[in-house]
């Protein structure tokens, strides 16, 4: 059977006056995840969500939360956000120096644990992780903020985590894309090897029809 791509709708780009009326929605159109930025205007120059609008969120819908946490000494706030069973944690391997006890912390709650990388983040530092990650976000943009264009060299890049994640023995690991994933660019991960896809407003947040929207992306990536 062919691979169907996974959606994970960035509610940052939905605004929070619009956050419940689009999580309607993509529980219609069966949006597997909801992407979730949290920001701590250190590791990155934007403050954005927190544990109690995630904890909120988590109790208004049933579609998975996945999770991008973009701050500095990460394993001393982990804990404030009460993660569940299911759920996807990306955490930055340049944001602790105790890599090891927050993938432990994260596995011992039943959350998928997964590690983020930068554009300029080498891909080997996964040999040190790869057997305790469930999935890899390659960001395809410097994190932080909306709107940016790709880095075109992450579109290769995610087809060289691929194969370095195999050769490891861990075709299991998911890959994760965030940055400027309009459907096009979709396209070209989706053939690197990309299985989850951040819908922002390159894709899914754009002016027009949602469903529209939506199914052009899913196009791109399988279905």
């Amino acid at each position: 059977m062919e691979r169907k791509g996974k959606i994970a709708a960035s509610v940052m780009c939905a605004g929070f006056d619009q956050v419940m009326t689009y999580v309607r929605e993509f529980e219609g159109y069966g949006i597997e995840y909801l992407h979730v930025d949290v920001m701590d205007g250190n590791f990155v120059p934007n403050l954005a969500y927190g544990p109690d609008f995630v904890k909120r969120l988590r109790s208004l819908t049933d579609i998975t939360i996945d999770c991008h946490f973009m701050v500095d000494r990460a394993e001393e706030k982990l804990k404030w956000f009460d993660f569940q069973p299911g759920e996807q944690v990306s955490l930055h391997y340049e944001g602790t120096c105790h890599i090891q006890k927050c993938l432990d912390y994260l596995q011992k709650r039943g959350v998928r644990a997964m590690i983020a990388i930068n554009p300029g983040t080498p891909i080997q530092v996964l040999e040190e992780v790869a057997d305790y990650i469930a999935g890899v976000l390659v960001l395809t943009v410097n994190p932080g903020f909306t709107g940016q264009k790709i880095v075109p060299h992450t579109i290769e890049k995610a087809g060289r985590v691929r194969k370095l994640l195999d050769e490891l023995g861990h075709p299991e690991v998911d890959i994760e894309v965030d940055g400027n994933i309009s459907v096009e660019n979709a396209a070209k991960l989706y053939a690197q090897g990309a299985d989850i896809f951040v819908g922002g407003t390159s894709s899914i947040f754009r002016p027009g029809d949602l469903g529209e929207q939506i199914k052009a992306m899913r196009g791109a990536i399988g279905w």
